[in-house]
């Protein structure tokens, strides 16, 4: 690897420090040219280049380029937050990717780095070059450090940060003990929605939503960034399986279902508190007290004056596609909303990024439906106020809100598929294979898993700016399970060998008043667990799979990017393809919590014929290990069914999942027990 493409990461490191100041652990310093300085140290640049210059490790010479107009991201403040949900900060973003992407080289794109960082607001930086090292082919092979390094102060308490700073100030490195990071910190448990905060504010699940947006950018001019295979039907299938997996973690400790948010003049009735400061906006995340109302928007600053009307407009437009299966396109014709590839237009229309066939018509519901929700305290700011975490992509799940605005979405997009013909035995059946049983093995009983609490550590250095070097870490707590694996008995009643793609998926058996799930409530709670193709021989064959090989997930070490934890060599496919895979929903909380008596649930696995499921592609050196959720790097997504098949679609015949059955499906009865215990990382028992 280059060293210019190496010396890229150091731009994450310490993100509002100067880049001219000492960065990363051999205390590399940018030498920049004079005119870089911003007009507030030009003055004393000799200075300044002298004091960092003088002990550093090495010197990194910045090439004096023809520097682009930076005018549009430079408006958004350097001080203050910033947003992807906004659409003028959406417009500024794509404008500095756009730079970024267009730099004819590494050495360049270090340069307008180097200028930029000393300018444009540094959660925006921090966005437009990660998503530029995602996207560029000279940069694969780079290690962006997850947002949680750079911006610890989107994900934990504040008070963590002054003890970081007094154990950087006054304990040497090496003998630095972790800092605890409290759990459950931001209200007690008089409140109900507090019992669920270890899903909604786990680091991994925030990092997974923040990850996947990096992935798949709202904006770009070149199209190929925006625009990827699935990329819609993905938005609502990730989305979709989020909501599943709070609903059951709701069963799991007696709360209801999430009730949608679809009233947008009533009160919402929960309060959220984050208790977090931003530290580059030097301000407290706003709270939003029970019983607020939306109200219409008028922020000059923000360049936003909307009514909630224009909201109710956009909804019924989607609510009347959906209706005539067909959108307008924006020469007034219509459009037809076919089997295919509805659900991935629809998408696309909902998310409402630059490939939305129709914004002007159909509008930007799901972000601004975050956006009102975001200033509802201070919607004319007239109190100077900023956004609220539903307004940022890396805090906007810590809030119960999150989550009944994106099941309004959802039963939108289940409007959709309610239209759809349900699955005839042709697409479901696969001939002469019979599915005998699925069954669990792991620690203790058969057919149970078993959850607990786990400490992990994360380091915080990165993000500390401004403060002592040195390791500091920070331990959490978090959901856990053991591992298990699946052991599928498969009877190949034909002459042939064949390849079969397993889909195994979970969901629970009760509702939330213990009452049996209907077919038609149970299959929108299913959550996928797995999806691997094997190849069958024919008469018996015994079927394992491990959990940690999950296509869902991706294991804590690709979440908190270790770079010791990356394969091959540095600038290898191998590590190009880590990046990507740090995309994915976080291994440890791909089990649902459960309860001490353990909690009721259904193992269903279906093998469908590989050879009608395939996608074909060269898939050599790509990452897939977590393409149910993320997709493949530059590829085709590798399952031609609809995404959740075979429950994305109504069956009106089945009452039961038991009616629902073929011979190629199979299921088991199981439990998840939780044990209210903590276990250190890395400690067997």
């Amino acid at each position: 690897m280059s060293d210019a493409k190496k010396n890229l990461l150091l731009f994450f490191d310490r993100p509002s420090e100067p880049c001219f100041m000492q960065k990363g652990e051999d205390k590399a310093v940018f030498d920049i040219p004079d005119n870089y300085y911003p007009e507030k140290y030009q003055r004393v640049s000799n200075a300044i280049s002298n004091r960092f210059g003088s002990d550093a490790g090495r010197m990194i010479p910045i090439r004096n380029i023809a520097l682009p107009n930076l005018d549009l991201p430079m408006e958004l403040p350097y001080n203050e937050q910033f947003s992807l949900f906004v659409p003028k900060h959406r417009q500024m973003a794509g404008k500095l990717i756009d730079i970024f992407m267009g730099m004819r080289d590494v050495e360049d794109l270090q340069s307008i780095c180097a200028y930029c960082q000393l300018r444009i607001n540094p959660y925006m930086f921090n966005y437009c070059l990660s998503v530029a090292i995602l996207h560029r082919s000279d940069t694969k092979g780079l290690q962006i450090p997850t947002f949680a390094e750079c911006f610890p102060d989107k994900f934990m308490d504040p008070k963590v940060f002054r003890k970081a700073r007094e154990v950087t100030s006054v304990v040497p490195t090496g003998a630095r003990m972790p800092i605890v990071i409290p759990s459950n910190y931001t209200a007690s448990d008089a409140e109900p929605e507090q019992r669920v905060a270890y899903f909604r504010e786990d680091i991994g699940t925030n990092l997974h939503h923040w990850h996947w947006h990096l992935v798949y950018p709202f904006d770009a001019a070149d199209r190929a960034l925006v625009n990827k295979d699935r990329r819609g039907e993905l938005f609502y299938y990730m989305h979709q399986q989020m909501i599943a997996r709070f609903n059951i973690e709701r069963f799991c400790n007696d709360l209801r279902k999430v009730e949608t948010y679809s009233d947008f003049r009533g009160p919402i009735k929960e309060g959220y508190f984050p208790k977090m400061d931003s530290q580059v906006a030097s301000r407290a995340w706003p709270p939003r007290f029970a019983g607020s109302f939306l109200r219409d928007l008028d922020r000059p600053i923000d360049q936003i004056r909307i009514d909630i009307s224009e909201l109710e407009i956009w909804r019924d437009r989607f609510l009347k596609a959906i209706e005539d299966m067909a959108v307008i396109l924006p020469n007034g014709r219509q459009m037809p909303l076919d089997e295919e590839t509805g659900i991935d237009v629809l998408g696309n229309l909902m998310e409402s990024s630059t490939i939305s066939i129709n914004r002007p018509y159909y509008g930007d519901l799901h972000n601004m439906g975050h956006v009102f929700i975001g200033y509802c305290h201070d919607p004319d700011h007239r109190h100077l106020e900023p956004f609220g975490v539903m307004g940022d992509l890396a805090t906007t799940m810590r809030d119960p809100l999150f989550f009944r605005w994106h099941g309004y979405i959802d039963s939108v997009f289940h409007l959709y598929k309610y239209k759809l013909t349900p699955y005839s035995d042709d697409r479901l059946i696969f001939p002469d294979i019979r599915v005998r049983s699925i069954s669990l093995d792991g620690k203790g009983a058969p057919n149970m898993l078993n959850t607990f609490w786990e400490q992990s550590t994360v380091d915080l250095a990165r993000g500390l700016d401004f403060s002592p070097r040195g390791s500091v870490l920070a331990r959490f707590t978090h959901l856990q399970h053991e591992d298990y694996s699946y052991v599928i008995e498969v009877n190949n009643t034909g002459r042939s060998s064949v390849m079969g793609m397993f889909r195994i998926f979970i969901a629970p058996t009760l509702d939330e008043n213990k009452r049996p799930l209907n077919f038609d409530e149970q299959r929108k709670l299913m959550i996928e667990l797995d999806k691997f193709s094997q190849g069958l021989k024919p008469g018996n064959n015994t079927v394992r799979r491990r959990s940690v090989d999950s296509s869902v997930t991706v294991p804590f070490e690709r979440t908190f990017s270790n770079q010791a934890d990356r394969p091959g060599n540095p600038g290898s496919p191998e590590s190009a393809e880590f990046d990507f895979c740090g995309c994915g929903w976080p291994q440890h909380m791909l089990i649902p919590k459960g309860t001490t008596e353990g909690y009721p649930m259904v193992l269903f696995v279906m093998v469908s014929n590989w050879n009608d499921d395939r996608v074909e592609q060269d898939l050599v050196g790509s990452c897939n290990d977590a393409a149910s959720y993320c997709g493949i790097r530059d590829r085709k997504y590798p399952d031609r069914r609809a995404m959740g098949f075979p429950f994305d679609r109504p069956a009106p015949a089945a009452t039961t999942l038991s009616d629902f059955l073929r011979p190629n499906m199979a299921v088991r009865d199981c439990i998840v027990r939780f044990t209210d215990r903590t276990r250190q990382r890395g400690q067997q028992e």
